[in-house]
């Protein structure tokens, strides 16, 4: 999990995130299991309430990152019970859990056959994956698992991976998800973030993708990028991830499916302090936090640590109980829409675009740069306008979003945008693809394949000057 502090910075994609990537149009799908992605969406939320177990290196050197540079041996709990943790779970009213199984020093609570330092490298060489799966499955509890992209032992560092690093990547997961049996949820970290700088290229996001879903079809893959990404889309995630801890808010009219993770102590990992220390309110819990957040399809991942013995401390039991005492499931959640999902590139990013007008200082580039913290807008006074975009070769696309920056000035609190129309150039004419009245925040839209080397966005604006945050075109498999 990543520090608070660093999580806030706003540095996005750069432009040519995903060039050098392949693009076969004839590429194929990835296949879902039994059932569908909206239904295992669907019953991802309807669990509610989940624990993370942040347990690792950092566990035993009162870190937030464990130090790669430290011994295997290190890793030493002496009284390991993962049975507990499961009973403080249910006690609690939780439905699953999340093991951080690699965090960013990367060292692996499992025994790996990879070169990795791992669990067995240490005298005891207990398995604390199978651990914690035996016991939450036997408590009734649902299993998920957290695997960090970063990992500083092994040098998987933004400028610095390799092929042979991304096997490596796929081998372990490869391990995760052939030996432990189903997992309901995959959450990665340290991937298209401002503070690890590894990108969707470097590690590539469609090919981790596929890969996982080959595995298990019917595990959700969620990656915590939502400091990159807007909040109303689902961007390289089958889940939309929120960092409490790091600032990141799920908007009151949130209809994505969504996860929010926030710790109970007052950092990720056990600290020797936290024996004593802060713990956050049963009644911020459960009427501040989780209660809301259900209300907007959002299940709540709360984490409480085990302490160097591999136990919860008792604090942390009696307020995990304390919070089941305030807070019971009441049952599935409202029914989710379907949304469109983004795994591949952007094709607009980076391509020749021209615009309606052009305001002093403001270019039609700034909505396809690939950060979507910048913005056009057309002259003042205008009524409609529109952006065209030159793909520079024949694409095959499905996708088209637009997202408007609403809420960023206090004065953009609705969109600005009475009705829009993407349309293709078909050689002789403008063909429509997809209209709509005034759209969300983040709107996208799958369309019918196509092929054309010039998108077009129109629209007619309800007031002056709307602002076009970001143009995305998108091959995704069918």
């Amino acid at each position: 999990m990543r520090l608070a502090a660093a999580s806030t910075a706003a540095i996005l994609p750069a432009a040519d995130s995903f060039a050098s990537m392949p693009q076969d149009q004839n590429r194929p799908s990835v296949l879902l299991g039994s059932q569908s992605l909206l239904d295992l969406q669907q019953r991802f939320v309807d669990l509610r309430f989940g624990m993370f177990v942040h347990f690792n290196m950092a566990t035993f050197q009162d870190r937030e990152w464990g130090d790669p540079t430290a011994p295997a041996e290190l890793f030493d709990p002496t009284a390991l019970d993962t049975d507990q943790w499961a009973a403080a779970a249910k006690s609690a009213h939780m439905t699953w859990g999340c093991l951080t199984t690699r965090h960013h020093d990367g060292f692996c609570l499992w025994p790996t056959g990879t070169h990795a330092a791992s669990i067995a490298q240490t005298s005891h060489r207990t398995d604390i994956v199978r651990r914690y799966v035996d016991s939450f499955r036997k408590a009734g509890l649902r299993v998920g698992l957290y695997y960090s992209i970063l990992s500083l032992r092994d040098d998987i560092r933004h400028f610095n991976v390799t092929l042979p690093k991304v096997q490596l990547i796929k081998d372990q997961l490869a391990e995760l998800l052939t030996n432990y049996g189903d997992v309901d949820v995959l959450i990665t970290d340290g991937w298209d973030a401002p503070w690890s700088r590894i990108t969707y290229e470097e590690v590539p996001f469609r090919e981790i993708y596929e890969h996982i879903k080959r595995l298990q079809p019917n595990c959700l893959l969620c990656d915590l990028n939502a400091s990159q990404y807007p909040a109303g889309g689902l961007y390289y995630s089958d889940v939309k991830a929120f960092e409490q801890n790091a600032g990141q808010k799920v908007p009151d009219d949130s209809d994505v499916p969504a996860l929010s993770c926030v710790t109970l102590t007052d950092g990720w990992f056990w600290k020797q302090a936290d024996a004593n220390g802060h713990l956050k309110a049963v009644s911020t819990v459960v009427h501040e936090w989780l209660e809301p957040l259900n209300q907007r399809h959002c299940n709540l991942i709360r984490n409480a640590p085990p302490n160097r013995e591999g136990r919860l401390a008792p604090n942390v039991v009696t307020r995990l109980a304390e919070i089941g005492n305030a807070w019971k499931h009441t049952g599935p959640m409202p029914k989710l829409n379907e949304h469109a999902i983004i795994t591949t590139r952007n094709l607009a990013t980076g391509r020749p675009i021209h615009a309606s007008s052009y305001p002093d200082t403001v270019g039609p580039d700034q909505a396809n740069d690939g950060d979507f913290h910048s913005s056009w807008y057309p002259d003042e006074g205008q009524t409609t306008g529109w952006l065209e975009l030159d793909l520079q070769k024949p694409e095959s696309f499905n996708v088209v979003s637009l997202v408007e920056p609403i809420g960023r000035w206090n004065d953009y609190t609705q969109s600005r945008i009475k009705s829009y129309r993407f349309q293709r150039w078909d050689g002789a004419r403008w063909v429509t693809l997809a209209e709509g009245g005034k759209p969300s925040p983040t709107t996208i839209r799958r369309v019918e394949r196509v092929t054309a080397q010039r998108v077009r966005l129109e629209f007619a604006c309800s007031a002056n000057q709307p602002h076009i945050a970001d143009l995305g075109v998108y091959n995704e498999p069918d």
